[in-house]
């Protein structure tokens, strides 16, 4: 399917989206579903990986392998993000650093921050939730960029995101919803409904707030809300679990 390469060659570094230019909304709908493919790797080099070595040094591993995978697309749009919407005192010059290709202060202290939560999160998994968390996390935290695609306008008239505003649809967010859900509930139960309606709501809540300082979305916000969304789902995964160690049910496969 046309949608489904564009999702796995923009989301990854696969090269495997058709030539020529082409509309990319219908691509959204995939996203969660490229998210699941990403964590199937991840646990992977986890099962590997944890055979050998510590699970700090594991832990790294994974983001690193993570970085290689997406090429870094949304930690960059991350690190833009903290330098346009705290180094900007007004609209236009966030939007104006935001296109700005110098990293700054703001982009090196969030992102330090942002890997650091990242990698201790996944060293940190317990046994007991490590299957589903790892398989789950990449592919809510891009049902929560859908999410924002759908609900908030998109700011630029160019730019990256401008793209996934051609032939858009909400049977794509339909698809991306009930892919989302389905690996949620089938990987982590009820704990997993939980966590889906978390990266919603950090999602739908950073959207709402970049959206009233920027005056809409542009492809670097979206590439923030995966990493925030991503943080959250491992971060509150891990609190369930050590609160409530049933809540995540037997894995159903």
């Amino acid at each position: 399917m046309t949608g489904l390469r564009l999702a796995i060659g923009f989301l990854t570094v696969l090269p495997v989206a058709p030539a020529g230019e082409v509309r990319m909304g219908p691509a959204r709908a995939w996203f969660p579903l490229v998210g699941l493919g990403l964590g199937g790797v991840l646990l992977g080099l986890d099962v590997a990986a944890r055979e050998a070595l510590p699970p700090l040094v594991v832990g790294a591993i994974l983001v690193a392998a993570l970085l290689v995978l997406t090429r870094a697309i949304h930690t960059e749009g991350f690190l833009d993000c903290c330098d346009g919407l705290f180094g900007g005192y007004s609209r236009e010059e966030r939007l104006r650093i935001l296109r700005d290709t110098h990293v700054g202060a703001f982009a090196v202290i969030g992102g330090a921050a942002l890997l650091l939560l990242k990698w201790s999160a996944i060293a940190g998994i317990p046994d007991g939730a490590r299957t589903g968390l790892l398989l789950a996390f990449p592919c809510l935290s891009r049902f929560g960029m859908v999410a924002t695609m759908a609900l908030f306008p998109y700011v630029r008239e160019q730019g990256l995101g401008t793209a996934f505003q051609e032939g858009r649809g909400w049977w794509q967010v339909a698809v991306a919803s009930a892919t989302a859900a389905a690996v949620a509930v089938l990987f982590l139960g009820g704990g997993g409904a939980i966590l889906l309606g978390v990266a919603s709501v950090v999602a739908l809540g950073l959207g709402q707030w970049m959206t009233g300082m920027l005056g809409g979305m542009t492809g670097d916000t979206y590439g923030a809300v995966n990493e925030v969304g991503e943080v959250a789902v491992l971060v509150l995964g891990i609190a369930l679990y050590s609160a409530m160690p049933g809540i995540f049910g037997a894995p159903l496969w």
